[in-house]
């Protein structure tokens, strides 16, 4: 194999381990809040402002991941 189908191979594995434990974590941070609001519905408020700003942390980490990949395949 040479070099190009190894840098297209590192793109693609950067973008798909990098994009899967953000996905993993927003799940969890959706089912915590759910439980949460189904035990407590006056708290609801707080609790979806509190999972919006988790989940923009674990997406900015898969988009991390991306511009990783992409400086994989257009820059090295």
């Amino acid at each position: 194999m040479d070099a190009a189908t190894f840098k297209l191979l590192a793109a693609g594995l950067a973008i798909g381990l990098g994009a899967l434990g953000p996905g993993i974590g927003i799940g969890l941070v959706a089912l915590g809040a759910l439980s949460a609001i189904g035990r407590n519905p006056e708290a609801a408020n707080q609790v979806q402002t509190s999972m919006f700003v988790c989940i923009a942390f674990a997406e900015a980490i898969a988009i991390y991941a991306l511009v990783v990949a992409l400086i994989l395949l257009f820059v090295v």
